[in-house]
């Protein structure tokens, strides 16, 4: 388990699902800038920053070439992990075949799964939320395809202007994989996160969960002293968490 203190005055802010790329690299530019500027506010006072999948509507990492385009958002994780503040990347469903390309140029740790963190003293449970609960079959049937190492190999002997061609389209076309044709509120007991969540209380105590895909911000009471809280998006709410002290904040990037 990963130990982060914050210092005074400190913030461990969270972000997901910005889908840049979607459903136009033009038209997803903006999102792209506005997710930059913020990136540069927080910098000035976070101690940790956590991106929680799908930063990309699609990626692929050929051996020497991955998706062109993203320079501004790369260089700023970049520049913001090199002035010494940890960032930690967890891979989403559209960004699900990352290797090490983050881990390699930026020095960023991947993570496919959800992993526990200790964060002034407080227990987190944090991933992307794909494939969790007891729903999405149809999702989970495709992922074990998707993240097969024959097929990975097969879509790799593409030319890289064919494979991310296809890949994009099939991104921004199949709501299977995209995973937000149901984006509200579906109530506690259909919200197959929640049941992945309550199931976890179960085997062991945390303060927080702390997911994404879901493109919606919500915050659910548990029990008395755990919180599930799933972040949005930067598409339609714009919104983020920070966590400074003990105190978790859901707001929103006006």
């Amino acid at each position: 388990m990963i130990k982060i203190t914050t210092s005074e005055n400190k913030k461990v802010y969270f972000a997901s699902d910005q889908h840049l790329g979607a459903p136009t690299a033009e038209a997803s530019f903006p999102r792209e800038k506005k997710f930059v500027a913020w990136l540069d506010t927080i910098k000035k006072d976070a101690d940790a920053i956590f991106i929680l999948g799908d930063l990309f509507d699609f990626w692929f990492e050929y051996k020497t070439v991955v998706p062109k385009g993203f320079v501004r958002v790369l260089g700023k994780l970049a520049e913001i992990k090199d002035a010494g503040i940890p960032i930690y990347f967890f891979v989403g469903n559209h960004d699900l075949w990352m290797h090490d390309y983050f881990e390699k140029e930026l020095n960023i740790p991947v993570y496919h799964a959800p992993q526990e963190f200790l964060i002034n003293n407080k227990k987190f449970l944090i991933g992307h939320g794909d494939g969790l609960g007891p729903g999405d079959k149809g999702y989970k049937r495709m992922k074990k395809v998707f993240t097969f190492p024959l097929f990975k190999w097969m879509f790799r002997w593409l030319h890289p202007d064919i494979g991310v061609r296809l890949g994009q389209y099939m991104s921004v076309k199949n709501k299977m994989i995209s995973g937000d044709e149901d984006a509200k509120f579906l109530g506690e007991e259909n919200e197959w996160l929640v049941q992945y969540c309550k199931k976890k209380l179960t085997e062991k105590h945390y303060d927080y969960f702390v997911f994404g895909h879901r493109h919606l911000p919500l915050e659910i009471k548990l029990q008395k002293n755990s919180m599930y809280i799933n972040l949005g998006d930067w598409i339609q709410y714009y919104t983020y968490g920070a966590f400074s002290e003990n105190t978790f904040n859901l707001l929103k990037n006006e």
